[in-house]
């Protein structure tokens, strides 16, 4: 008898930015990523303020599932997905931010992908606001001005009603607690001044996020008013660090640094105020966040119904020893970098491959939390390579493999889980590179970093693999 529950939702994941392209048509309008310029010499994105000639944008093309959604859509069927957590993009129905009435279009384009979903019996799990505010709201300073929930607000409520009925599961902002580093000004933020600006100050980013965490607890008020049913969740980028060393003081650091940099996002939206930690940081850094007076009911009235996270990497940190003197060097990984963990392997971009981390944090949320729980980004980046119509990943598979045999254990452990969606379905554009050389996705797109190719859509290996775990609801692993 498997551990999985009947009804659990093995799925993938992709953001509207990142696969959708066709990013000026249809009446949609111009988003904070679509104006991001990619550099594939570089492997860096460059921010720009707005559209400029002589750049490549890869993601107004990306992986063109807009104009591939049937063709998808059944691919993702066919693999077996019971369901498919994806992102609306923001500028498909406001296309300003700040417009009198939705795009009619852009409303269409999601009733029919809901539809054909629903067709195929695959499950919606809705990002609402996927590091793709509004360009034309940078103007107003993006999430640092207030004014910013009423646009956000306006947006939700319009989905929640046209889509009441055809998504259950809805999650709020994505990585909300990429506010808290330097790179989340602009995806996330909508601020649009540069990353390492002066400007960009912890200070900034809070005021910001605090107004995302009123938006959000007003959101899922909403939600549940429009629809009872809705099960709205947050959805926090794990930022899991291990102490380096036994030192008293590397423990507690990590601790800490678990503390200011993920969980303080979930404390705030499932327990529904601020925590004493991270009241005691804003005090000895000076941060003064301006609230109205019924904030705090509203955060404390607008707690989600369930947890949902990022997980690709760990590291290690120290605050007692320097890299050189303990023989580790720096670690890549998906928003933040620390110190190389001497017992891990690490992919090709450095990030290390940590199964046994995804049951720590499983249990760490669960704990802490005592809600259900979704893991809806977790996954391998590698340059795959096209043969014969065939992509030979066995290494996205071993990855796969041993985070779901880690996903078995924390269900073992008392860990209510309700699904596990893995970055990413298909081939797409990877936020920090602009790039299409980091490939993620059980299918491959054939297009290169200069948006040339095909555009044909091929199964991996992995594809086969996926298959039939969720075939076997996570019996067959090999």
């Amino acid at each position: 008898m498997s551990v999985f529950h009947n009804d659990f939702l093995w799925g993938a994941a992709t953001a509207a930015n990142q696969v959708e392209g066709a990013y000026n048509e249809d009446g949609k309008g111009i988003s904070v990523a679509d104006i991001l310029a990619s550099d594939s010499q570089k492997g860096i994105r460059i921010e720009t303020n707005g559209i400029k000639e002589g750049y490549y944008y890869a993601s107004h093309q990306a992986s063109d599932m807009y104009h591939h959604i049937k063709e998808d859509v059944a691919l993702m069927a066919e693999m077996g997905l019971k369901a498919y957590r994806m992102s609306i993009a923001w500028t498909r129905i406001y296309p300003n931010g700040d417009d009198e009435k939705p795009n009619e279009a852009g409303l269409k384009y999601y009733d029919e992908l809901f539809d054909d979903l629903h067709k195929h019996g695959i499950e919606p799990v809705v990002t609402i606001s996927h590091y793709e505010p509004p360009f034309n709201l940078t103007g107003i300073g993006g999430w640092s001005n207030r004014k910013m929930i009423d646009h956000y607000l306006k947006y939700c409520e319009t989905i929640f009603t046209r889509y009441k009925g055809k998504v259950r599961y809805w999650l709020t902002f994505n990585e909300i607690n990429i506010l808290k580093v330097p790179f989340g000004i602009l995806t996330a933020g909508g601020i649009n001044i540069p990353t390492f600006s002066k400007e960009n100050t912890e200070q900034l980013r809070f005021q910001a996020l605090h107004h995302q965490f009123i938006a959000s607890a007003k959101a899922v008020v909403m939600g549940h008013r429009i629809d009872p049913e809705n099960k709205i969740g947050c959805m926090i980028a794990a930022m899991l660090q291990y102490p380096l060393t036994p030192h008293p003081e590397d423990v507690f650091a990590a601790m800490r640094h678990g503390q200011l940099h993920y969980l303080f996002a979930g404390d705030v939206q499932i327990r529904g105020k601020y925590p004493a930690y991270l009241q005691r940081y804003y005090r000895e850094n000076g941060i003064v966040i301006e609230k109205e007076a019924d904030d705090d009911e509203i955060l404390k009235n607008g707690t989600v119904d369930f947890c949902s996270f990022s997980y690709y990497s760990t590291s290690c940190m120290s605050v007692t020893q320097k890299a050189e003197e303990v023989g580790a060097g720096k670690a890549a990984g998906n928003l933040i970098s620390g110190l190389k963990n001497p017992f891990l392997e690490a992919s090709e971009w450095g990030w290390q491959i940590d199964a046994t981390g995804m049951r720590y944090l499983l249990n760490q949320l669960y704990d802490r939390y005592q809600i259900p729980l979704m893991i809806v980004e977790n996954g391998l980046g590698a340059r795959d390579t096209l043969e014969d119509g065939k992509v030979h990943d066995n290494y996205r598979i071993a990855y796969l493999k041993e985070h779901v045999k880690a996903l078995k254990e924390a269900l073992e452990d008392g860990v209510e889980v309700l699904g596990y969606m893995s970055w990413t379905a298909i081939d797409l554009i990877g936020l920090s590179t602009g790039t299409i050389d980091k490939r993620y996705g059980f299918i491959y797109v054939d297009v290169d970093n200069k948006g040339k190719g095909t555009l044909d859509r091929y199964r991996k290996d992995s594809f086969y693999w996926y298959q039939k775990v969720i075939a076997s609801n996570g019996e067959q692993l090999d």
